[in-house]
């Protein structure tokens, strides 16, 4: 009999000891969790992962491909599996993993994850992550990330999607929307300025109008209520944040430049 391949299940976690016990709860099922934790956490992240995890690696955070690389560079499993800490693999999608892995005649090295959310104590249908298909689930040594903000998986040969949706309890608060709104803008905005992108008045003026409105219009964002009101509108400030804080950052570059 052919033996069974191993799965590892990856995560990268900051500030997460409100949701990394549930994450890794969920997670019963693999066979190995690596938990990569930021340098810069300041709560129990890490006295949780070390307690709960199989394999624990601190490090100071550079991008977030690198982060999850880390991870990948020490599991052992047949297959990896990527869940962030403030998501859920149901024992449904569990299922769904092992009976893919398990088929010596699987047609693919990887495979796309549905993502079902739940914004501001609300599960969205409309506007949130519900089209959402990242590829998640891979064999180890067929995929690597790349990406400083927004990083996705480099496959060799195809990909599929499963059926079955990881649930994720994304924003839970105002404090918790408007604290990530900060920190993946400023990532942004810096990414940018790396990859040498021109600042364009177009991007902090009109394109956050186009985003609220693909979002609450285009995607029908009004039938999630008013949490999908506030989502849709905060998203577009999001992109106009994130561009003037790329232009803020090439006017201070030139300031400098001209003082030199």
């Amino acid at each position: 009999m052919a033996k069974r391949p191993r799965i590892s299940a990856l995560i990268i976690a900051r500030d997460e000891a409100q949701n990394l016990p549930g994450c890794l709860a969920s997670l019963g099922w693999a066979d190995e969790v690596v938990v990569v934790v930021d340098a810069a956490s300041r709560d129990e992240t890490l006295a949780i992962a070390r307690q709960r995890a199989d394999r624990v690696i601190v490090r100071p955070f550079d991008d977030f491909a690198s982060q999850r690389n880390a991870a990948l560079n020490v599991a052992t499993g047949d297959w990896v599996f990527a869940i962030d800490a403030d998501e859920r693999a149901t024992p449904a999608v569990a299922a769904e993993i092992r009976g893919v892995v398990a088929d010596p005649k699987a047609p693919h090295n990887g495979y796309r994850v549905p993502i079902r959310s739940e914004i501001l104590g609300r599960p969205f249908s409309y506007s949130g992550t519900q089209d959402d298909r990242p590829l998640r689930l891979f064999r180890r040594g067929q995929g690597w990330w790349f990406g400083t903000v927004h990083e996705t998986v480099s496959l060799r040969g195809s990909s599929g999607t499963l059926s079955q949706p990881l649930l994720h309890r994304t924003i839970p608060t105002m404090n918790v929307f408007l604290s990530k709104l900060n920190k993946y803008t400023s990532l942004e905005a810096i990414e940018f300025v790396r990859r040498g992108r021109p600042v364009r008045t177009f991007d902090w003026t009109i394109h956050p109008f186009w985003t609220f409105a693909k979002l609450y219009v285009g995607k029908r964002g009004y039938r999630d209520g008013a949490e999908g009101l506030v989502f849709c509108a905060l998203s577009g400030v999001s992109v106009a944040v994130r561009h003037w804080k790329h232009r803020e950052l090439v006017l201070q570059a030139e300031a400098q430049g001209r003082a030199a």
